[in-house]
């Protein structure tokens, strides 16, 4: 894989968006809309990089948010569909959600109860959905599945009250991670069999997110057929909310060697960290891709990438690499614009990337720097 933008031209560690991959992904993603009716949102818990909202807003039908601030961000930057869903609300938040919010979705009947007389006594019309758990899933890592035994996401069969639908206009699932429509599809057959009777009642139903839309060997056939099978059999509206998606392979991390140090292995120290600018690699845990290096021992050098925080755990992985590396050098690494934006932090003091964009129009152009007041401002 290579890129094309001149990294040298970039401060370290910077994350780095490439609006031409965006576009592509956007497109794609477009077409799926084209042909079936349904209606795409950026859940904004993925990627939440403001500054392209207004190129994702010409693409898509507007965002989904786990949060009042995220609610507001999708409100005020992008100004489409704004929808919501938290497993609970927080009364003194509420009345803000449903000023920004047109669609909420409750993750209790309980939680519907509590909050329905506000929302029906709101100036603007919203429409309201329960999560269901339709208590299947193929996610194998239960930190990630929102099926797994007793989880607190979604509203299972057994304590489904059909006698409590009254203003609600939509059913939402979400039960994928990083998946393709094979799984939607055995998926969507068990939400069919559990909840169809309840299905046909409603205006919309939300396929939740984890759909990989962009990735090079989906299915985009079957992700129609899916669509259409309750578009055809319900004449329901049909909403999706891939955050990754959106993002998937259109972004880099740009990070410089500080220092070689050897103790039994060659360890190379860099000035971005796995615990604050790419925690998805000590969560997950996955081996982010670089440009130009290979896995251990298939170049001649290799080298364990560690970050600059006293985290003895602070470990990228290892690589393998052509030439020896040296301080000063730089190390791309891929698909860095979804999650890990959003999740990094500033454990140890380490200051936070900084943000660019990089289109055919203007070239690369530095959207946010962060320093001391970012740090400081956070817990005082």
């Amino acid at each position: 894989m290579n890129i094309d933008i001149d990294i040298k031209a970039l401060p370290t560690p910077c994350y780095i968006v490439d609006e031409r991959l965006l576009i592509k992904n956007l497109e794609t993603l477009n077409k799926v809309q084209e042909r079936t009716g349904c209606s795409i949102l950026l859940a904004l818990k993925g990627f939440s990089m403001f500054s392209v909202f207004p190129l994702v807003g010409k693409y898509l039908k507007g965002i989904t948010s786990s949060s009042l601030f995220e609610a507001r961000l999708g409100y005020e930057r992008m100004g489409k569909e704004v929808h919501i869903y938290a497993p609970a609300y927080i009364d003194e938040e509420f009345d803000d959600i449903i000023k920004y919010c047109d669609h909420i979705v409750f993750n209790s009947f309980d939680q519907w109860r509590r909050f329905k007389d506000k929302v029906k006594g709101a100036s603007k019309k919203i429409e309201c959905g329960i999560r269901v758990n339709p208590e299947y899933s193929e996610i194998e890592t239960p930190i990630y599945n929102p099926c797994y035994k007793y989880s607190r996401l979604g509203v299972t069969l057994s304590n489904f009250k059909p006698d409590e639908l009254d203003g609600i206009d939509g059913l939402h699932f979400h039960t994928m991670c990083e998946q393709n429509s094979d799984t939607l599809e055995r998926t969507i057959k068990v939400v069919d069999e559990k909840f169809g009777e309840y299905i046909k009642k409603m205006k919309w139903i939300n396929l939740g997110g984890g759909h990989h839309i962009t990735r090079p060997d989906y299915d985009i056939e079957t992700l129609v057929k899916s669509i259409m099978f309750f578009r055809d059999k319900y004449g329901v509206d049909v909403y999706l909310e891939p955050g990754e998606a959106i993002a998937l392979n259109t972004g880099y991390l740009v990070a410089k060697v500080l220092d070689i140090v050897n103790n039994g292995m060659n360890i190379a120290i860099l000035d971005t960290s796995a615990a604050c600018h790419m925690p998805d690699v000590i969560e997950m845990p996955y081996r982010p891709n670089i440009i130009g290096a290979g896995k251990p021992e298939e170049y001649p050098h290799t080298y364990r990438l560690g970050g600059l925080t006293c985290l003895a755990g602070d470990i990228i992985g290892d690589y393998s690499f052509k030439k020896p590396l040296e301080p000063g050098d730089r190390l791309v690494f891929c698909d860095m614009a979804h999650y890990t934006m959003v999740k990094n932090n500033t454990f140890n003091g380490v200051n936070l990337p900084s943000i660019a964009l990089y289109s055919e129009k203007e070239g690369i152009k530095i959207v946010k720097k962060f320093g001391y007041e970012d740090f400081e401002g956070r817990l005082s």
